[in-house]
């Protein structure tokens, strides 16, 4: 299979670079819901890249789609990997697919934790900042991007299961009780989160995996950097991504995108991020406990359910949702 793939690269790229060869094509690990390659291109100028594949029926935003928005937020300072080509078609290479560059740097939040003293911390946090409001002024007009509303379909997605929990009813019901006007709607990445950003020894290099990209408020974004499944075992007090105070992080956003935050509107996305978090635990638990996909890694996220319980009641307790 490995030979076949890279023989359909070299179709692929051809055009795009002139005649390359293909070598060094290695599965990486990672990615819940694409798989994603390296590999190396010979020829006049060697080059390392990724491919990304998902399935035809994945429901998520489409390649092209993943690379349109990649390329308009590249083109207001948001730093991406530079796309080569993105096909929604099987027919190349038997799955959906985009290439990018390879950028270098580090992916793993604990990694990336042991490198950083207080000053590079707070660098990065403030590069992360800038890196959202940079995404959230992009222009995402003429791009098939679907606009979702959160509440509703984190409800649904529970109901799937058939299976809820005390704490996640009344965190649904005072959400919906207490839900804020909507703000302008901007482009969204929707999973803007350590783990998917690659850091070098500059910063921030790269803000990777826009599948879940769409239209949507910038609280979304904001608060999901903000809950504790992002801080990677780091204290409360570095509660933005493990960098540092939330507020520090919500300062750095509004220096760098111009705008004043809400915080009482921040507090409600966040108790629907932390929410949101709580479901997709449940969900991947039930793929395991189901036996569609028996795994102890899904087991183990799915113990986490109560971990999020927790930081719910926290949340209500504090009145950060009246």
């Amino acid at each position: 299979m490995t030979a076949e793939l890279e023989h359909a690269l070299q179709q692929v790229l051809s055009p795009i670079l002139g005649e390359v060869g293909v070598e060094n094509l290695q599965r990486l690990t990672g990615g819940a819901s694409r798989a994603t390659w390296s590999f190396d291109t010979t020829g006049a100028h060697r080059r390392a890249l990724i491919l990304r594949t998902g399935s035809p029926d994945d429901t998520h935003a489409g390649m092209q789609v993943e690379a349109a928005v990649q390329q308009r937020a590249a083109a207001v300072g948001t730093p991406v990997p530079r796309i080569l080509t993105a096909d929604d078609s099987a027919a190349a290479l038997g799955n959906p697919y985009l290439i990018c560059e390879a950028v270098a740097g580090e992916t793993i939040a604990r990694r990336i934790f042991r490198t950083l003293d207080d000053a590079g911390r707070r660098r990065l946090l403030e590069q992360s900042a800038a890196a959202l409001a940079a995404i959230h002024r992009a222009d995402a007009t003429g791009i098939d991007l679907a606009a979702p509303n959160e509440l509703a379909d984190w409800r649904a997605h529970l109901d799937e299961i058939g299976d809820t929990t005390a704490t996640f009813e009344w965190t649904f019901r005072r959400l919906a009780e207490s839900r804020p006007d909507p703000s302008a709607p901007r482009l969204v990445h929707g999973d803007f989160r350590m783990g998917n950003l690659i850091v070098d020894d500059s910063g921030l290099a790269a803000v990777l995996d826009w599948e879940l990209t769409h239209v949507g408020e910038i609280y979304e974004d904001l608060a999901w950097f903000c809950i504790r499944a992002w801080r990677f075992g780091a204290p409360q007090s570095l509660g933005a991504g493990g960098l540092g105070s939330i507020e520090e992080f919500l300062r750095a956003y509004e220096q760098a995108a111009r705008t004043d935050l809400d915080r009482d509107v921040f507090a409600w996305w966040l108790t629907l991020a932390t929410l949101r978090w709580g479901v997709i635990c449940r969900r991947q638990a039930e793929r395991h406990l189901s036996g569609q996909t028996r795994s102890v890694e899904l087991a183990a996220i799915g113990r986490r359910v109560s971990e999020t319980e927790w930081d719910l009641l926290d949340l209500l307790s504090e009145g950060a949702v009246r």
